[in-house]
């Protein structure tokens, strides 16, 4: 049982954080900050020990992020009203976060295979489809943070490709977690979109 704790226990409860984060994301409730908080704190851990050292970065990006994202959903607030409105993806902007992320993505690759020499650690595991991932994660996370809808479509692709990397290195709850968070990314852009319209009237 303690060897159990000590291998799974930070994963356990990383995965417990982000399923509450995952139930308050698709209700659009601006609960899904703090626990995305807990859940991003837990997870540095667990990426640091498993020397994926880009979703570990992503992790701090992910805290200052939900602070940013817990004040804008709250701005203007009074109790349950949603002042800030869940809003589509124009293809402007659309254009522009790919470039952003193909830039994120070779800063990240670059780094991931060159810092770990300088600094005499672990080699990164899978340097390139953690820089993808990790790139995807921080443009979708700031679509969250916007209440753009389309969020729930980057998290489709980000979290297939999550899961089969983290099953591929043993951490077989976060693999089982993402498994869940590709199913509610789906069912989250329906609720969204639900919720679209129902702001809309």
């Amino acid at each position: 049982m303690i060897d159990f704790i000590y291998r799974y226990g930070f994963e356990v409860a990383g995965t417990f954080a982000s399923l509450i984060y995952l139930f308050y994301s698709i209700r659009e409730k601006a609960w899904l900050w703090p626990w995305g908080i807990v859940a991003s704190v837990i997870s540095l851990i667990v990426f640091y020990q498993s020397a994926l050292y880009a979703d570990m970065g992503l992790q701090l990006y992910y805290v200052i992020i939900s602070v940013y994202g817990w004040w804008y959903w709250l701005s203007g607030q009074t109790k349950e009203e949603v002042s800030v409105t869940i809003k589509g993806l124009r293809w402007q902007l659309l254009l522009k976060l790919i470039v952003i992320g193909t830039i994120l993505y070779f800063v990240l690759l670059s780094a991931l295979l060159k810092i770990p020499v300088m600094v005499d650690i672990a080699s990164s595991d899978l340097p390139y489809l953690d820089s993808l991932t990790t790139a995807a994660s921080i443009v979708a996370t700031w679509l969250l943070a916007r209440k753009y809808i389309h969020h729930w479509v980057f998290w489709i692709g980000i979290n297939t490709l999550s899961m089969g990397m983290y099953i591929y290195k043993g951490l077989y709850f976060y693999g089982f977690l993402f498994l869940v968070y590709t199913i509610g990314a789906v069912v989250g852009y329906f609720e969204w979109k639900r919720l679209m319209v129902q702001h809309a009237k």
